[in-house]
């Protein structure tokens, strides 16, 4: 597969992800556990397929960056995100994610992918799709 069709691929799986979790945060998550669980799952798996398809697209522009660490900071630099430091933030707290047993701790989580997270990967879908 070329690196075009496979970054328009992958967007084409973002993007499906991307209503998903658009359609959770539609969602009463601060008062049902189970939505909130859903909420923060549904941000996990959209942030995993954003940091790879910016990889993919990175990879068809001829940048290499294998780590999301990596892929993050060349995405900045090449102008397909705006906020390095917030996509950082949100990689090591995804990162965290999978280790939360407190419920406040998921509450302040579905704070954070709310206020600061779900802007970033609005500005990255929006950014892609005209990209297409």
């Amino acid at each position: 597969m070329k690196n075009e069709d496979r970054w328009k691929q992958r967007f084409a799986n973002f993007e499906k992800a991307y209503g998903h979790f658009k359609d959770a945060l539609t969602k009463d998550t601060e008062n049902d556990i189970l939505l909130r669980a859903g909420l923060i799952q549904t941000f996990e798996f959209t942030f995993e397929l954003a940091w790879k398809t910016m990889k993919d697209k990175l990879e068809f522009k001829g940048i290499e960056a294998k780590l999301p660490r990596d892929v993050i900071k060349e995405a900045f630099q090449a102008d397909y995100i705006t906020n390095a430091v917030v996509w950082t933030e949100a990689l090591d707290k995804r990162n965290e994610m999978s280790h939360m047993y407190d419920e406040q701790l998921t509450k302040k989580t579905e704070k954070l992918i709310r206020v600061s997270y779900a802007p970033i990967l609005e500005e990255l879908y929006v950014y892609l799709k005209k990209s297409l």
